[in-house]
């Protein structure tokens, strides 16, 4: 499945029209792109990222994947063109590792089916790709929360979406599986949203990056122009200083209060 062109007009949302969290925002991400959104906490990240996957009805603006506006769209047919991964999981699931990784092709199954030998090859393929073959017969309650994680992360791969949207993708994970993470959706194709609490991750993952304060739209564009050291302490009130790693060369952010 080819990748979606996702573009954002307008957009805002609160729980009452005179007390917004996201204020009007508006962007593009080019298919097969990966945009980074970062912010403080409660600057409204989880808030457009709950607007993109169709969780809550916008107040103002759209959101289109390729010029088409996702509450046009089915429900079954948004699921099966956006994905989303979100940062807290439920332990309670009595189900096996590979019966949730499984549940990412119910979208695509007609009515009464429990998919074929095609479906069995893309949850396998999902389950090696986040080294997760080995857990494939685990109980997903038995497994630690970076473990339960990448779990969730291969059920949104076996999905197929055009758009995957995750909301901190790498909460709960160690540095490696992090940085594993980060590389393995950075090779999917697919476009890409994400919310990320570290800014240098942002910074070296990602195409664009958008950031947030307060409900509204500070910046958008390639980490370099955007992650100024002005910038980040305008939005998370902390001085920054970018310095060079070598031989590597890639630019690396420190922080001081």
């Amino acid at each position: 499945m080819t990748a979606a062109a996702l573009r954002v007009q307008d957009l805002s949302w609160g729980p009452k029209q005179d007390l917004p969290v996201l204020h009007p925002t508006s962007f593009e991400v080019g298919a097969g792109r990966i945009l980074g959104i970062v912010g403080a906490n409660g600057a409204g990240k989880s808030t457009l990222l709950r607007l993109l996957y169709r969780f809550l009805r916008p107040d103002t603006g759209q959101v289109l994947l390729d010029d088409r506006d996702i509450w046009t769209m089915s429900a079954r047919d948004v699921a099966r063109n956006i994905a989303v991964v979100l940062q807290e999981q439920p332990t309670d699931f009595a189900l096996t590792v590979r019966e949730i990784v499984a549940l990412g092709r119910t979208p695509h199954l007609s009515a009464f089916a429990s998919g074929g030998a095609r479906d069995a090859t893309i949850v396998m393929d999902a389950l090696a790709q986040l080294n997760l073959a080995d857990f494939a017969d685990r109980m997903f309650g038995t497994l630690s929360g970076g473990e339960r994680q990448r779990v969730m992360v291969a059920r949104a791969l076996a999905q197929q979406p055009r758009l995957l949207v995750l909301d901190e993708p790498t909460n709960h994970l160690d540095i490696r599986h992090q940085l594993e993470v980060l590389i393995l959706i950075k090779g999917l194709g697919t476009t890409i949203v994400t919310s990320l609490h570290d800014i240098n991750l942002a910074a070296t993952h990602a195409d664009d990056v958008l950031v947030l304060s307060k409900g509204e739209m500070l910046t958008f564009g390639p980490p370099d122009h955007v992650l100024t050291e002005e910038m980040i302490a305008r939005s998370f009130g902390v001085r920054a200083q970018r310095q060079h790693l070598h031989p590597s060369g890639d630019a690396h952010l420190t922080f001081h209060l």
